[in-house]
């Protein structure tokens, strides 16, 4: 597995505690038994605004990536993918059972209940509606069609709450995205609710698809709200690599009724993205972005053509 830069920087920015919970720790208090050494005194602490931990007994100390390392003892690149996976190892000491961590197929758990609310009025903050429409210049209607809401934290951060749908319309998983300069605030770029299944962005646009209709494939959710706000219908992928079997497969059984169309990123992990996509997506087009632009959202920007009306995203 070949990781690029932005994709690590998404493992390490997990909420360290979620990933700690995902492991089988019982974190109170930002603290848990530290199952590095023989603890009865839950001396492991988490620092959430560094997102690191560390053991004041036997010095274990690091970020996501160090956890799980050194929990399943695993090689850097095996501890990536377990993250990237979403994976729950099974009990270990001093760990919650895994009754509690897990739904009924054995996979992470996501309480759609508790966060559907958010989504059915969303509410823009300032800070909000500064980053959609003064910033990212996104008509309206997609941001409604995407159904963005915000909120702020007790540490008053600001952050986009981003919901992932299936093709169906139920909710499965949350992007959390701060909208606060982290160089100030310390806090992660993104976060996401324990279980949330964050793969292909923006699923309900397929039930809007006719036969032979060309579905754009952008890098990310800021770039599928500028190809929507142009009057393209798409969706977005976290990475390649990050995609899970089942999202490739209905990508795959797509493929044969409608055309893959694709603004690469101008830079090389852009165009190795593609062609890996290539590889499971055999019609999928490449258009080159103009010079100047390093992504769709740049492009968007510079064009501002807002002739998108989505329907009514029924759930």
């Amino acid at each position: 597995m070949t990781m690029e830069k932005f994709e690590l920087q998404q493992l390490r920015d997990l909420p360290i505690e979620e990933v700690a919970s995902r492991l089988g720790l019982e974190v109170t208090h930002h603290k848990a038994l530290c199952p590095f050494h023989d603890d009865h005194h839950a001396s492991l602490s988490f620092h959430t605004r560094r997102n690191t931990f560390r053991c004041f007994v036997c010095d274990a100390k690091g970020g996501t990536i160090d956890l799980v390392m050194q929990y399943l003892h695993k090689d850097f690149k095996e501890a990536c993918q377990w993250l990237s996976n979403g994976t729950i190892e099974p009990q270990r000491p001093h760990s919650t059972p895994l009754s509690n961590q897990r739904g009924a197929g054995g996979e992470s758990s996501f309480d759609a209940t508790k966060y559907a609310h958010y989504f059915a009025h969303p509410y823009l903050s300032q800070a909000a509606r500064r980053f959609l429409f003064d910033e990212r210049r996104l008509d309206p209607r997609v941001v409604s069609w995407c159904r963005l809401t915000s909120w702020r934290d007790r540490n008053g951060i600001d952050w986009l709450q981003i919901p992932y749908y299936d093709q169906e319309g139920h909710l499965i998983g949350i992007q959390n995205r701060n909208l606060s300069n982290q160089n100030e605030n310390g806090a992660p770029r993104f976060r996401f609710p324990k279980g949330s299944e964050c793969g292909i962005y923006n699923l309900p646009i397929l039930n809007r698809l006719k036969p032979g209709e060309a579905l754009y494939i952008t890098e990310g959710a800021s770039d599928c709200w500028a190809m929507l706000s142009s009057g393209h219908k798409a969706i977005a992928i976290p990475s390649a690599t990050l995609l899970s079997k089942k999202d490739q497969d209905q990508l795959f059984s797509l493929s044969f009724s409608l055309t893959y169309h694709m603004y690469p990123d101008q830079d090389e992990p852009g165009e190795r993205l593609f062609l890996h996509l290539q590889k499971i997506l055999p019609n999928l087009q490449h258009h080159q972005l103009p010079q100047g632009c390093k992504d769709y959202s740049d492009f968007y920007l510079q064009t501002k053509s807002l002739t998108f009306n989505p329907p009514t995203l029924t759930h």
